[in-house]
């Protein structure tokens, strides 16, 4: 099975406060996007279909996607949202996997404090991920790294995924300290990567897959292709280049790989770990 590890979809609203992310200077993404915009892509590229992961931190999004994985067999998982730090996260999540294609949770922690990672009631509803059998997708950007690798020692039982490599400096051509803490990380054997989100880290308008070169070398070293997944973040990616501009910089860069661990990086490792 071939998955495209991450991506998105969303009824764009400009007067919805949710998406005052997309900036005007965002055009590329000021739309709506659905399957039928992915699915030409993903045959293109030779994927089954993808892991469809939240944007918005509401109940509302959850009902969006999972009725986008009823309605569409290239939406193989989803990775959703609840509150983690709710009293009933328990019970939202107990309703949630009735949902046979409802695989994670994500919280948007890059927007946050760290520290909210070590706050027990963040790490509480991190304990209610596992006997569920849910992995969860840690979202931070490269300071907040300290703080991710201490949750992650604190559960080794759960599963977790790094998403876009913890966003990197790339722009600023700079590695330390996060190549440090992203092996300090990989050191952890519960914790995945995703080749996910490296172009947008980069500068959008003149990025060259040799900038992105060294940030794929510390995770190929630390992680290897069995811990490592590839995902598109389309459509965020476009503020960058194409889906084929993001698929040809891992696929370029793995040319050299056998064929059993190009098949991890691209399906194997994410059907795993998410069960799909």
């Amino acid at each position: 099975m071939r998955v495209d590890a991450h991506q998105h979809f969303w009824r764009y609203d400009a007067s919805d406060a949710s998406f005052d992310w997309i900036t005007v200077e965002m055009d590329a993404i000021r739309r709506s996007f659905t399957p039928a915009d992915l699915e030409p892509e993903l045959a293109l590229h030779g994927f089954d279909g993808a892991v469809l992961v939240q944007v918005a931190e509401a109940p509302e999004e959850n009902r969006f996607l999972l009725e986008l994985a009823r309605a569409h067999s290239t939406v193989l998982g989803v990775v959703g949202w609840v509150d983690l730090c709710a009293e009933d996260v328990g019970e939202k999540l107990d309703e949630l996997v009735l949902e046979p294609k409802f695989k994670g949770v994500r919280r948007i922690v890059q927007a946050e404090p760290a520290e909210i990672m070590l706050d027990p009631a963040f790490q509480r509803g991190i304990a209610a991920l596992g006997p569920r059998g849910l992995g969860y997708d840690i979202l931070i950007y490269w300071p907040q790294l300290p703080e991710a690798i201490e949750l992650v020692r604190r559960f080794p039982e759960q599963r977790f995924v790094v998403d876009h490599v913890a966003k990197p400096p790339i722009e600023k051509a700079e590695t330390e300290p996060w190549a440090t803490n992203m092996r300090e990380l990989s050191r952890q054997p519960n914790v995945w990567c995703k080749l996910s989100g490296l172009v947008t880290e980069a500068d959008v308008r003149a990025w060259k897959p040799d900038h992105l070169k060294p940030y794929l070398d510390v995770v190929f070293e630390a992680f290897s292709p069995s811990r490592l997944m590839f995902g598109s973040d389309w459509p965020v990616c476009l503020l960058a280049g194409s889906y084929a501009d993001v698929y040809r910089v891992v696929d370029d860069y793995t040319a050299g790989l056998g064929e059993g661990e190009r098949s991890q990086l691209f399906g194997g490792t994410a059907a795993e770990f998410y069960r799909l």
